[in-house]
């Protein structure tokens, strides 16, 4: 083979075999990629001649394709690169959309009710000229990491640790979880342990990966926790341990303190999540993206202050 025979690999070859990949067939394949079929199977032929590998099994009968071992080990390369294409992709928009313009941030519900408006009042008066375009997640903060690996967003709020990707960290904030309960509960009173939950109705969100270290926390202690009801939304779920439907599982933030009708304690032996910015390092840094990271570090420095005071009050 010669040396530079790999230099004819073209982009849509790289598609092809990832949506083949992802389909497990040239049919659906093609559907996804607006092709005709035969043009799927061309593009496939053609990077296996490049390469000099046979990259997918093809079945008879009609049943899924399965890729090979060197088709899973050119697939991971052709996932990074289609991936910086699309980076690339999302950094022309911006100039197309009017020189950083917009801003596209991903949030959780708990960011949105109780980060966000400050953060986006400080961020207007410093940029009236940007508009913020926020994409909330009402389940795992994984999606927002995986949007902003393929260039759908700028920035996002999200939970540590970080998958494996091509991410720039920026810790925000460390949000202990607490039950809520009834005011008038007996766990409202006296010292409270986890052993406490043992055999008690729980209320917390559907998928949540703190929720997640919370409950293999109890199994740990050899207690099986007991969810009488699940959501994503974090007033529905406070508004159940009011009702005494259960003990409400959340992180401080994503608590309404106002709410009389209920009390929040921290649990004790559970580690805090921890809240951070995140955007693909390799994607131009605009001064506007830079403004909202500190804007939101001030935020949440003030958040932590006013936690700070109410302990050494407490």
């Amino acid at each position: 083979m010669e040396a530079d025979q790999w230099l004819g690999i073209e982009v849509r070859h790289l598609a092809a075999l990832e949506a083949v990949a992802q389909e497990g067939s040239f049919r659906r394949a093609a559907e996804r990629l607006g092709f005709v079929q035969s043009a799927v199977s061309q593009q496939i032929a053609g990077l296996e001649k490049i390469t000099g590998q046979r990259l997918v099994e093809r079945s008879r009968g009609g049943g899924p394709v399965t890729i090979t071992e060197a088709g899973q080990i050119l697939l991971q390369h052709a996932g990074a690169i289609l991936g910086r294409l699309k980076v690339a992709e999302a950094d022309v928009a911006i100039l197309g959309e009017g020189s950083e313009s917009v801003l596209r941030v991903g949030i959780t519900e708990s960011v949105g009710v109780r980060i966000l408006p400050e953060l986006l009042r400080r961020f207007a008066a410093e940029w009236p000229g940007v508009r913020l375009r926020p994409t909330e997640e009402a389940s795992s903060d994984l999606d927002l990491y995986r949007r902003i690996e393929h260039g759908e967003l700028d920035l996002s709020f999200v939970e540590l640790p970080a998958p494996a990707g091509p991410f720039e960290i920026v810790e925000l904030l460390t949000d202990p979880y607490v039950i809520v309960i009834r005011s008038d509960s007996p766990l409202s009173k006296g010292k409270l342990t986890l052993t406490d939950l043992a055999g008690v109705p729980l209320v917390g969100h559907t998928s949540c990966r703190g929720l997640a270290r919370v409950e293999a926390q109890l199994r740990a202690l050899g207690i099986e926790p007991e969810f009488a009801f699940r959501s994503e939304v974090n007033a529905t779920i406070q508004a159940l341990a009011s009702a005494g439907v259960g003990v409400a599982v959340l992180p401080a933030l994503a608590v309404d303190p106002a709410n009389e009708l209920t009390t929040m304690r921290e649990l004790p032996g559970i580690p805090p999540r921890h809240l951070a910015l995140v955007r693909h390092r390799d994607r131009h840094f605009s001064p506007p993206a830079r403004s909202f990271v500190a804007g939101a570090q001030a935020v949440c420095e003030t958040i932590s202050s006013s936690r700070r005071l109410m302990t050494v009050s407490a």
